[in-house]
């Protein structure tokens, strides 16, 4: 299946954080913060023709942006190019 954001939208994957510290401690999910930085998987017709944003860019944003929506079994994000903060290279 596949989803084609519309308006100013971007879809994302979420990167996973490391789960455990550097001396081995194991952090529990429930300890867990959300990632703030995901992978743009993809964009609306719009942005991809403005070029502010690419596909496969890394982004950073906001911690209580975007809408979860679950596809193929996999969780992405929906947001607002608005709520994007930066890219990171």
């Amino acid at each position: 299946m596949t989803f084609q954001p519309l308006g100013n939208r971007v879809l994302i994957e979420r990167i996973e954080e490391p789960t455990t510290t550097a001396s081995g401690i194991i952090i529990p999910d429930n300890a867990k913060e959300k990632p703030l930085s995901g992978n743009v998987v993809a964009l609306s017709k719009k942005l991809a023709d403005a070029g502010v944003i690419a596909v496969g860019d890394k982004v950073v944003f906001g911690k209580y942006a975007g809408t979860e929506l679950s596809l193929d079994g996999k969780t992405y994000l929906v947001m607002d190019r608005k709520d994007i903060l930066g890219i990171l290279n």
